[in-house]
């Protein structure tokens, strides 16, 4: 965790001695600000690599969520102010599975665990996301398993 302390910590020098952007200076702080919170909360010295990237993803979550509040209320000055945050904490994300990456992964998970309905979903949800490495949307898995998990229902055998 100290090298992405130290990376958020050189991002936010960089950021206010250029002035450039007031968005992405706020959202290093908050990231600076989420991080010592959960520590103090977890009486932790340091947070590790995988809370970090809970965290991050977690605060991503509630800028999506933001924005379909915010469309719902035509505000969209926020909206875009939102997607900047989202593009700034995507940085300290590693790179999500492509769709075709997801689908073999899937794909994968179903045959190992011998699924042939929906009622498997669990099973498949939990194989895929442990692989993933948390490079997956869970929405995006779970409608792509269900999908599969219901064609393989009905297919004739």
């Amino acid at each position: 965790m100290g090298k992405i302390r130290e990376k958020i910590a050189e991002d936010l020098k960089n950021a206010i001695r250029e002035q450039k952007d007031p968005v992405k200076i706020g959202t290093l702080r908050m990231i600076k600000a989420e991080v010592m919170k959960a520590e103090v909360d977890q009486n932790q010295k340091e947070m590790d690599e995988a809370g970090f990237l809970q965290l991050v993803r977690t605060m991503k979550k509630q800028r999506e969520e933001s924005i379909v509040e915010f469309k719902k209320g035509n505000r969209e000055d926020l909206i875009e102010k939102e997607k900047q945050e989202i593009e700034i904490l995507n940085l300290y994300l590693p790179s999500q599975l492509s769709a075709s990456e997801l689908e073999s992964m899937v794909d994968e998970a179903i045959k190992e665990t011998g699924a042939q309905n929906v009622k498997s979903l669990g099973m498949i949800m939990k194989a895929v996301m442990a692989k993933a490495g948390g490079r997956a949307d869970g929405k995006q898995v779970n409608a792509l398993a269900k999908e599969k998990l219901e064609k393989l229902s009905v297919a004739p055998k």
